[in-house]
């Protein structure tokens, strides 16, 4: 199949397509399922937005005017903390900003989906900073707008590994589905902070998705990481327990997920670029405050394996009220890209500060 053809995706029912995407995204690796095109969810109608405080991060511009502007955006449909996207289609956060947004459920690799994003193929996506710095390193044209939440990454092990905090993942072997994934080197830099080498210290196996449970119950493994929500559902299994989260320490003041734009679409359309930051950030505020019905929201692309309730917990543990901009979004994008030095991801030689300062922009200032 081209790599076009995998872009055009037929229209179809909007809940029964993600159902059954949802189930196959957890029963396959990483990568099986390329682009999928969701149909645009017409918003709810006359919604009440003095319900809450909308975020101040904006110029106060007006809404865009004319027929509404038509933008796809990517994400990875079966990721929990990305709940403020469906809820911007079902609470209006896209319609108040005179949008028609497209979801394209892209579980490809990172390469590929800011490829997509750059080439015009998306509009703008969401994705792991740990995971798309080195990337955006490379020249990328994509620029990172906002962060939208903290947390969501963590380490389980069996409650009888022996394997209680970080440190003791020294001599140990632990499964990761993607050895360039961002938990990974999340958890590598961690290591590396505390005098552990993550490179000769630690035994890192990748594992398919669905035959990480075999290698933990073989005890192939004494840990392994895992994402919300397959690693909130693992934690209430009670054979299990979490070893550490991005949630620790000095990290649960920061965001790890980004809100990217295509480079020609700030060039060009920088009141479009505003118009959908701003949608978005007002989502993720929405979902701080109401995460019952930011849960209900997301609840349609969730396993069937995860309740409401279950939902609702996740959403309140990831940090959706940290969404920064401006210079504390520069300096958290700074400061991970300093984190990945430490573990041979970025060049030592990288000045880091420009860096943050040509991958970021500053979408209300234009």
């Amino acid at each position: 199949m081209s790599r076009d053809m995998k872009w055009d995706s037929a229209l179809l029912d909007r809940r029964t397509l993600l159902r059954a995407g949802a189930a196959a995204a957890f029963a396959a690796p990483l990568g099986v399922f390329g682009a999928q095109a969701f149909p645009f969810r017409s918003a709810t109608p006359n919604i009440d937005f003095s319900e809450f405080p909308i975020c101040k991060t904006s110029s106060e511009a007006a809404p865009l005017t004319g027929a509404p502007r038509k933008l796809k955006l990517s994400w990875n449909a079966g990721a929990v903390c990305l709940a403020p996207l469906p809820v911007a289609i079902d609470h209006g956060f896209f319609q108040k900003q005179n949008l028609d947004v497209e979801l394209v459920n892209y579980s490809g690799s990172t390469d590929q989906l800011l490829e997509a994003i750059a080439t015009g193929k998306t509009d703008a996506g969401l994705g792991m900073a740990l995971r798309w710095l080195k990337p955006l390193e490379q020249g990328f044209d994509v620029k990172i707008a906002a962060g939208t939440h903290g947390g969501c990454m963590r380490i389980l092990s069996r409650t009888d590994s022996g394997v209680d905090k970080l440190a003791d993942l020294k001599g140990k072997i632990v499964a990761v589905g993607d050895l360039a994934g961002p938990d990974k080197n999340f958890f590598s830099i961690q290591l590396a902070k505390q005098g552990i080498d993550p490179n000769k210290d630690v035994d890192w196996r990748a594992y398919p998705g669905n035959l990480l449970p075999l290698a933990v119950e073989k005890r192939e493994v004494q840990a392994f990481l895992a994402s919300d929500p397959i690693a909130y559902l693992w934690l209430k299994d009670s054979a299990y327990k979490e070893v550490a989260s991005n949630l620790d320490g000095d990290y649960k003041d920061k965001s790890c997920c980004i809100v990217g734009l295509r480079g020609s679409l700030v060039r060009e359309e920088p009141q479009v670029a505003r118009a959908i930051t701003q949608a978005l950030l007002d989502a993720a505020m929405f979902t701080s405050q109401n995460p019952d019905k930011a849960a209900a929201s997301f609840q349609p692309y969730a396993p069937k394996t995860a309740s409401l309730q279950d939902l609702q917990a996740m959403v309140r543990y990831h940090t959706h009220h940290h969404h920064p901009v401006g210079a504390v979004l520069k300096q958290e994008l700074k400061a991970y890209a300093d984190d990945l030095k430490l573990v041979s991801v970025f060049k030592p030689s990288t000045d880091t500060a420009k860096f943050a300062e040509r991958i970021y922009v500053d979408v209300f200032g234009v």
